[in-house]
């Protein structure tokens, strides 16, 4: 163990390499994806202000079967790619912001959210241009296919191959959520009792494993459930918080707009509100990271850039929405600096309410934990059938492999688990943030073709 912990902290250190800035060390990873979200928001005319309307106006009068190329519905796409990015991120992962950077990183991942929306909205309708379609006419898609294509395209297939490659080798790792499987067991434990984290571990990837191997028609229907339930059930417990403390609202909102601007010493001032902020939202939102295209890439839909716009709901809905009131609801319970750290900052809360809520923030977790773990699992899929192919042979070698790699995260500690995912993570932006810039100009181009009307439906 100590040896792996040694790698983790030096994988961890390598990623996170932090350079001097406005007098703090920040962290070079950080700058690399703040600037697309910045880049792409002013190149694409702001389509986080201008088109949310049209998104959700495009999941009402979505292609049906048969209308439009795609193995499921867009909002069955949206439901998984959601299933993915509204998991424990925005439930321990906004509790971990506010330990590294105090409340001020809650503003943060608010704005970073918003920038988001756009680097979703880009990389998806990327994912779409170039997804590809198997003998059996399903769909496969990524930003490994984009770098691919565009390499191939601009005369650098070598290139393309090599950062496609690299891209879906960083995603297997990446696509082991293992802080679902660890906050998960770590609330169940404080409402039972239970210290078996292999007793449990070995049950939730036995429940995974019921619809990863039912392929992607069973993961969107299970997607289609889940993740309106567990969203409704998480945010009326944090309404009930807040209701509670209403009277301290005003107070918490002053705490975290001052924190975002001067912040606290011992949380690394602004500066490390930021960082604490950019890390969660991205974690939360996954918005240059490229996961969530996989997800997306099985939509049935007439053009690119229409799928490309359903995507921009996504950090709206899960970074904007459920982190920011998650957040609010943290500081307002005064748990956030009462010495506890992940999820067991957020049960602390819920207790405040009632005896019983930490049973519900259970209830909660699992369903967060679960539809992530089953979304992820879809993930690493498309990352391995383009390193290995799709075949029957090497599709259930990697869903062996992925139920079994679930059980031991619930026996390593917090620390570790968020180091090895968020490396993973941010080593899977690097390559997918290339291709954004390699086909910026054909982006703006096809998004404007869209607008205008000449674009389909």
């Amino acid at each position: 163990m100590e040896n792996f912990n040694a790698f983790v902290d030096g994988l961890s250190d390598a990623v996170f390499f932090k350079v001097p800035l406005f007098g703090a060390q920040i962290e070079l990873i950080v700058l690399y994806l703040a600037l697309p979200m910045l880049f792409f928001t002013l190149w694409l005319g702001f389509p986080n202000v201008t088109q949310v309307g049209r998104a959700i106006r495009i999941l009402r009068t979505q292609p049906h079967e048969g209308e439009a190329k795609g193995d499921v519905s867009q909002w069955a796409a949206l439901s998984t790619a959601l299933s993915g990015t509204i998991g424990l991120g925005n439930i321990a992962g906004v509790a971990v912001a506010l330990t590294m950077g105090g409340p001020g990183a809650i503003l943060w991942m608010f704005i970073i959210g918003w920038f988001a929306m756009t680097v979703k909205m880009a990389e998806v309708t990327l994912g779409l241009k170039y997804r590809v379609f198997d003998d059996r006419g399903h769909v496969h898609g990524g930003p490994m296919y984009v770098l691919k294509a565009v390499g191939a395209a601009r005369g650098w297939p070598r290139l393309g191959l090599a950062l496609g490659g690299a891209y879906a080798f960083f995603a297997l790792f990446g696509a082991i959520p293992m802080v679902q499987v660890n906050q998960s067991f770590a609330q169940v434990k404080v409402v039972t009792g239970m210290t078996n984290g292999w007793a449990y571990g070995v049950f939730i990837a036995s429940a995974v494993a019921l619809v990863t191997l039912g392929g992607a028609a069973w993961l969107g229907e299970v997607s289609k459930r889940l993740t309106p339930l567990k969203v409704a059930v998480y945010l009326g417990g944090v309404a009930a918080i807040l209701i509670l403390h209403v009277a301290d609202i005003p107070a918490a909102l002053a705490l975290i707009w001052n924190g975002a601007w001067s912040g606290d010493a011992a949380t690394g001032g602004a500066v490390g509100a930021f960082v604490a902020g950019m890390r969660r939202a991205v974690f939360a939102s996954e918005a240059g990271v490229g996961s969530a295209v996989m997800a997306h890439s099985l939509a049935r839909t007439q053009h690119p850039v229409s799928e490309g716009l359903v995507a921009l709901l996504e950090p709206l809905l899960g970074t904007m929405i459920v982190c920011a009131l998650g957040g609010l609801a943290l500081v307002v319970a005064g748990t956030w600096n009462s010495g506890l750290e992940g999820i067991a900052i957020t049960s602390a809360a819920f207790a405040k309410v009632s005896p019983w809520f930490p049973w519900l923030l259970a209830v909660v977790v699992f369903l967060f934990a679960y539809s992530t773990l089953v979304a992820w699992g879809f993930y690493g899929l498309q990352a391995w059938g383009y390193l290995f192919g799709n075949g029957p042979r090497a599709q259930w070698t990697y869903k062996i492999l992925y139920v079994v790699a679930l059980p031991p995260a619930a026996a390593i500690d917090l620390g570790r688990v968020v180091g090895i995912v968020d490396s993973s993570f941010f080593l899977m932006a690097i390559p997918n943030v290339i291709a954004l810039y390699l086909c910026a100009g054909e982006l703006r181009r096809d998004v404007k073709a869209y607008l205008s009307g000449n674009g389909g439906a």
